[in-house]
């Protein structure tokens, strides 16, 4: 997602990712409005934490190609942080360890009955069970070169890799249930029988679970450096950490008995929960603007007499069939924080570019940050802001570290001195929307921008996606 020079072709054609993503979509759907024999419209999106703007972008427009209303991209361990936190009375600080097919995300999230509240995330999107995966292949490979004495590179064959993977993957959840496993390597006309037992994997895929300690102790470091100390528990998500050594080796190493909960379903749970908490916010709202003459827009319901809100609460609660309870839990707050830093170039006095950041990784988001810079020649005509994302958390880094997501220009009025006063604004929103301001504080120009992403799919190639979408039926 949010890879430009990625296609798939299939018959002739070419597609991008948000396309082939818009018709899991559409399957989705199709499958949760014949169970639930209704409409379905209004949808809540999980992705990973790493998701810059491209990829978060990239899937927000998946949805639009599949004729969906999104209402929200929320962080795949928010959501699972939701799913297990909504409902609690305590107050505690949460790790929750995801590690998934493909990616593997740390976040520590604090839950409050008031609030959910995203401290710090971290991880490695190329990190996940599909690692185990690749490493038992090696190893089946390894095997059948010794039994039938070659140096052949079998994986190489296509469809020998292919069908290996299927019974690594298989393998793999075998021996999360039982100690050991028999795995049949066929290639050429030759057939190898491979014992592999847990032990033996455990051993094979011991620096990949290493990865995830010493990422999990990146982010403990991170917290700590806004004043969070300690954590009360460790959940499990994901399905790859329904593997025995998982549990085991984070268990030893943090002393504590984490909890695997709901590895394949809690994010799920967790979209629909906060699908939920969104449509009884929003209803609320429309109530109390049609009781105050009031515009939607302008309610903020912090500032609503608590003895107001219950009474509509109440009357929420009376028509659509739940307590008042649950419906006073759409008030709970989710908290999310970046999972990049922003930043743009800047010239030091050397003539040296660098990338200055502005908003950092891990900011606790919606947020907004001014920092003043200069012109850097005398007479200057206009100032080039290129705007950029990276991970790096300090505040100026090498442009190299980052990628350029978007530029705007502010015109320069004629016969400033070198080093003039502009003031440059960052804004994002809680999806990772970023808004830019340049202000040239002489003759007070002005240039703003929202960054919209070049490298997801738009323009005709985007309407000729969602003339498609709309005449495929998904089975």
């Amino acid at each position: 997602m949010g890879n430009p020079n990625y296609i798939f072709e299939h018959n002739g054609k070419n597609y991008k990712p948000e396309e082939i993503s818009s018709y899991i979509l559409k399957k989705l759907i199709k499958d949760a409005e014949e169970k639930m024999d209704e409409r379905i419209l209004d949808v809540v999106i999980t992705c990973p934490a790493y998701f810059g703007i491209n990829e978060r972008e990239a899937t927000r427009l998946a949805g639009v190609i599949a004729g969906l209303n999104v209402k929200a991209i929320i962080n795949e361990p928010t959501a699972a942080a939701i799913a297990y936190g909504l409902d609690t009375a305590e107050e505690k600080v949460v790790l929750v360890y995801d590690l998934g097919g493909g990616t593997f995300d740390i976040t520590m999230i604090e839950i409050t009955p008031q609030a959910i509240s995203v401290i710090v995330t971290g991880g490695d999107h190329n990190l996940g069970g599909k690692d185990w995966d690749d490493t038992i292949m090696l190893y089946l490979e390894q095997c059948y070169q010794e039994e039938i004495g070659t140096d052949e590179e079998i994986l190489s064959d296509p469809e020998t890799a292919g069908e290996m993977r299927l019974n690594a993957e298989k393998a793999k959840k075998s021996l999360t249930q039982r100690d050991k496993t028999k795995i049949n390597v066929v290639h050429g006309g030759e057939k190898v029988k491979v014992e592999l037992t847990r032990e033996k994997l455990e051993e094979l895929t011991a620096s990949q679970l290493e990865s995830t300690i010493v990422l999990t102790h990146a982010m403990l470091e991170e917290a700590k450096k806004k004043g969070y100390e300690k954590f009360d528990e460790i959940i499990l998500v994901g399905g790859s950490s329904r593997m025995p050594q998982v549990k085991e080796r984070i268990d030893q190493e943090f002393s504590v008995d984490a909890k695997i909960f709901d590895p394949d379903e809690a994010v799920a749970k967790g979209a629909a929960i906060y699908g939920w908490k969104t449509s009884i916010s929003d209803e609320l709202v429309k109530r109390i603007a049609e009781n105050t003459g009031q515009a939607v827009e302008a309610i903020n319901l912090e500032k609503i007499e608590e003895e107001t809100l219950q009474e509509i609460e109440q009357e929420i609660a009376d028509e659509v069939g739940l307590t008042l309870g649950a419906v006073k839990k759409s008030r709970t707050q989710i908290q999310n924080v970046t999972s990049k830093s922003f930043g743009i170039i800047a010239l030091k006095e050397n003539d040296e570019e660098v990338l200055s950041n502005l908003i950092m990784k891990n900011e606790t988001v919606p947020m907004e940050i001014t920092r003043r810079f200069g012109t850097h020649f005398a007479n200057q005509e206009d100032v080039e802001l290129k705007i950029m994302e990276n991970e790096v958390n300090d505040q100026e880094t090498a442009p190299e570290n980052g990628i350029d997501i978007g530029s705007a220009i502010l015109n320069i009025p004629p016969g400033l001195p070198a080093g003039s006063p502009i003031e440059i604004t960052f804004k994002i929103n809680e999806e990772g929307r970023l808004d830019v301001r340049a202000i040239e504080l002489t003759d007070h120009r002005t240039v703003e921008t929202t960054i919209e992403t070049s490298s997801v799919i738009s323009g005709q190639e985007l309407e000729q996606a969602k003339a498609r979408s709309k005449s495929i039926v998904v089975i």
